[in-house]
Order: structure tokens, then sequence, then C-alpha cells
């Protein structure tokens, strides 16, 4: 049978939403590990960094609360992060000053693969996946 674990968490509308997620994702790591099945360092640090991306995003550039999904197959970690805006992201010019453009350019590169979809109920769902590497 092959490994699928999940997980998801409704998330507020202020600035400890990130540090919640990072929270939960690295107990979805961890949980990933007690099943037998350890992720890769390199994919686990890429997983916390698109999520912190994902949901500072959802946080700083809409007006209502977010959610955040995890699974995880015996190839990757997908990532589902929902929103209640229905505009995608979209890629800015980045600043040198630390003032941002920085974020959906990284997960662009850093994922193998990047969605954006109506979310049910109105608002979008982000969704990255991550393949396993060493």
């Amino acid at each position: 049978m092959a490994l699928t674990l999940e997980r998801s968490l409704d998330l507020g509308h202020d600035t400890q939403a990130a540090a919640g997620a990072r929270d939960a994702t690295l107990r979805f790591l961890e949980d990933s590990a007690l099943a037998g099945s350890p992720v890769p360092r390199t994919t686990g640090d890429i997983a916390l960094l698109v999520v912190s991306e994902l949901v500072t995003n959802a946080v700083r550039h809409t007006s209502g609360p977010c959610s955040l999904r995890l699974s995880r197959s015996a190839t990757s970690v997908d990532i589902d992060v929902t929103d209640t805006s229905p505009e995608p992201p979209v890629i800015r010019p980045p600043h040198v000053d630390g003032s941002g453009g920085w974020g959906w350019i990284l997960v662009n590169h850093l994922v193998e693969d990047v969605t954006v979809r109506p979310a049910d109920g109105g608002g979008k769902t982000v969704h990255a996946r991550i393949a396993e590497s060493d």
C-alpha cells in the first residue's frame, strides 16, 4: 500500500499565521518520519520555506483567513494554501531593500509544480508540489 499522510489547518489572518503554519509543517514532517517514511532534509527545508512564503502572501495580500493542507506521497510533499482572494499571485520585481518581491519567484524556482485554482466558496488555492530530493 502506498504511503499517504495528510494534515489540514485553518489559520487566522494575523502575524502568527505563518509561524503556526511552519510549526504544523514541522510536526507533519516528524509524523512522516515516525510513519517510517522520513522526508529528505532538503525537501523538508523547501517545504518549510514554501509554506512560509505562501501563508505570508495570503495574509499580506488578502483580507481574510487562510488554510493550509499538507499531504505526502512516496515521492513528494504537496502544499495547498487557500485564501479569500480570487486574484492569482504575480511575479513582481524584487526589491533589494527587503520590502518584498522575492517570495513568488522563490516558490516557482523551488517546487516541481505550482498551480492556482479557484477555491470552493470563493478565493483561490495555491498548490505546490515538492519532489523529493536528497
